[in-house]
């Protein structure tokens, strides 16, 4: 890939035509073998003073948690709850994780809440997307953020003090079914869809243990013949995934970011014969204000006066051709000689693109 950006048209360029190998783990997942999201809803208390006002829903849950320990609060009174914030709670339950094991967590505020720094995280159930519990999470966060407010309202925030983290959090409390050791065939997805590279992973397979081990079902899956046998197929998979394969080309794409000016041409783009001349027109409108002051004893009255000087000036713009075939290199060496800012060049693609001459997809973003 090359890359030009904004600060003085950096340009790097890849040498075309080199592939290197990668290993089959780097570029494909195994199917079913993947995290899984979990949730909750939890209250953080210790907070010095910067917690929740008294709404509804955290006097609710704040009413709740006494219950639960017992204690019974008359609904008359409305407990101060300004050291206490309710979160929610999310992690990612890696796959095979284990009963016992512990996994990270991130606390984040929800109501007004200021800070939730020095604050603990009270017993809070993490529920998967079938309403199961699979974790519980407590403990001190951790956060990076700082939020001080002055008498006057002024304050001063860094970072985001209303997020916090703990490590190793939770407690794993139910194991997620795994379907790897089930059936007779392992899948193998590639991580980006290309049928030149799932071909070549089945190929690579088939020459290993036999023809007919692997299948390309697709642009990105790979089915495995798989022995049943747990611990077989751990080491089978084992040397699989350690395999070298080389990846087919990606497809030729230009991106544009409009916002940041980077434009990233791949490698495999050409170009169909065309002549390219961009020039600079350059409107500079000065307004110089003068006052008119009439003569004395006519009875007149002094007014501004506008007075606009309005210059055009065009910057002489050179024309390049473009041969059948044009490559990368090709490209870059005539953006270089006719010295385009990368806005510019940001029109020339676009002009390139509508006229069709060239070859690959133009991605703005």
């Amino acid at each position: 890939m090359i890359v030009l950006m904004a600060l003085g048209m950096l340009i790097a360029v890849a040498v075309p035509g080199i592939s290197e190998a990668a290993r089959i783990k780097d570029i494909a997942n195994v199917g079913g073998v993947r995290s899984n999201q979990l949730i909750g809803y939890g209250l953080v208390v210790g907070l010095n003073g910067t917690g929740e006002k008294n709404n509804a829903f955290s006097e609710q849950s704040f009413r709740t948690m006494l219950n639960n320990f017992g204690i019974k609060v008359d609904p008359s009174v409305r407990p101060k709850i300004k050291d206490v914030a309710p979160v929610i709670v999310h992690a990612d339950l890696p796959p095979f994780a284990k009963p016992g094991q512990v996994i990270d967590v991130t606390v984040s505020a929800i109501g007004e809440a200021k800070s939730l720094r020095g604050g603990t995280l009270l017993q809070t159930f993490l529920k998967g997307v079938d309403g199961n519990i699979y974790a519980v999470a407590q403990g001190s966060l951790v956060v990076s953020g700082l939020g001080v407010e002055g008498a006057d309202g002024s304050k001063v925030v860094v970072n985001t003090p209303t997020v916090g983290r703990i490590a190793n959090g939770a407690t794993v409390e139910r194991e997620v079914p795994s379907a790897f050791n089930i059936g007779d065939t392992i899948n193998l997805n590639l991580v980006r869809s290309d049928f030149t590279t799932a071909k070549r992973v089945a190929g690579i397979i088939n020459s290993k243990y036999g023809n007919g081990t692997a299948t390309a079902v697709d642009g990105v899956t790979i089915r495995i013949q798989a022995p049943r046998d747990s611990n077989q197929r751990v080491e089978y998979l084992s040397q699989i995934e350690n395999l070298d394969v080389e990846q087919g080309n990606e497809a030729a794409k230009i991106i544009v970011n409009s916002r940041t000016g980077t434009i990233v041409i791949g490698q495999n783009v050409r170009l169909r014969p065309v002549a390219i001349t961009h020039g600079g027109l350059t409107v500079s409108i000065k307004e110089n204000t003068q006052v008119s002051q009439p003569e004395p004893f006519s009875g007149g009255e002094t007014v501004v006066v506008p007075n606009s000087n309005i210059s055009v000036t065009e910057k002489t713009g050179k024309m390049f051709k473009l041969d059948t075939g044009t490559t990368l290199d090709d490209l870059v060496r005539a953006i270089n000689q006719v010295g385009m800012a990368p806005g510019d060049l940001m029109s020339v693609l676009e002009a390139l693109e509508q006229a069709g001459a060239i070859e690959g997809e133009l991605v703005i973003i």
